[in-house]
C-alpha cells in the first residue's frame, strides 16, 4: 500500500522517504498552516531532491494563476485541494496536472452527495476529518462511514492516522470499498514538530503496513 507523508519541511526528511520506499511526500502551500513550507524550501532546494517520491502541494483556496506558478516553480507532481475550491476550478487545474479533492466529513455525511459534482473534473479523492478551519484535523477519521459508499475513484485515507494503527488499516483494506483506496495519508502523529517528522515512527509504520 502506498504511503503519503504530509508536512514535510525538511529536504534530508525528503530524501529519507524516498529510501524508505514512501510513494508521496506533501507539501503545505497554505500560509496559515505551521507547516506551510512556502518560506522553508527555496523552490531550486526542491527541485534538486531526486528520486522517484512523487512531489503534492497541498493548497487552500489558492488563486488561480497563484497555484500554477507554485506547481511551476516546485516542479509539483500533484496538488490538493483542501477548501472550498468549486467543481469549475477543479477541472481548470486539472487539465494541468493532478488534482486530489479532500473532502472533510462528519460521519452523518452522504459521501456520494458530497463528492457527485467532483467525480469527473478531479483524479482523486481525500477523506478526512471534519474540524474548524481549514487542512487536517488531526482527529480520528471514522473509517466505517466509508464501508458502505460507492466510491468509483482512487482516493486517499486520512484523519488522525497515527503509529498502531497498520492492523485495523489492514483490515480495511479488505472491505470492497477498498479496492479504490490508493495511499494512506499520514502527518501529525508523526511529528516531533509542526513540519519535523520522527522518520523511526515513519519507517515502522511503512515496514508494518506491507
Amino acid at each position: 500500500m502506498r504511503v503519503k507523508v504530509c508536512g514535510m519541511t525538511l529536504p534530508e526528511q525528503v530524501s529519507a522517504l524516498d529510501e524508505m520506499d514512501v510513494s508521496l511526500a506533501g507539501f503545505i502551500f497554505y500560509p496559515k498552516s505551521p507547516r506551510y513550507m512556502g518560506n522553508k524550501i527555496a523552490p531550486e532546494r526542491l527541485k534538486k531532491i531526486k528520486g522517484k517520491i512523487a512531489k503534492v502541494g497541498v493548497f487552500v483556496n489558492a488563486p488561480y494563476d497563484e497555484l500554477m506558478r507554485t506547481v511551476e516553480d516546485y516542479r509539483l507532481d500533484m496538488v490538493q485541494l483542501h477548501g472550498d475550491e468549486t467543481p469549475r476550478y477543479c477541472e481548470k487545474i486539472a487539465d494541468y496536472i493532478s488534482v486530489i479533492k479532500a473532502f472533510r466529513l462528519s460521519d452523518n455525511d452522504n459521501i456520494e452527495w458530497t463528492t457527485k459534482s467532483y467525480q469527473d473534473v478531479c483524479d482523486m479523492f481525500m477523506f478526512d476529518t471534519m474540524g474548524a478551519g481549514y487542512g487536517g484535523t488531526g482527529k480520528k477519521f471514522n473509517w466505517d462511514s466509508l464501508k458502505q459508499a460507492v466510491i468509483n475513484k482512487p482516493f486517499f485515507l486520512s484523519g488522525g492516522i497515527e503509529p498502531g494503527d497498520e492492523n485495523r488499516l489492514k483490515e480495511f483494506m479488505k472491505e470492497p470499498v477498498a479496492k479504490n483506496l490508493f495511499a494512506i495519508d499520514i502527518n501529525s502523529r508523526f511529528e516531533v514538530t509542526a513540519g519535523v517528522k520522527n522518520m523511526e515512527k515513519v519507517r515502522d509504520f511503512v515496514s508494518n503496513l506491507t
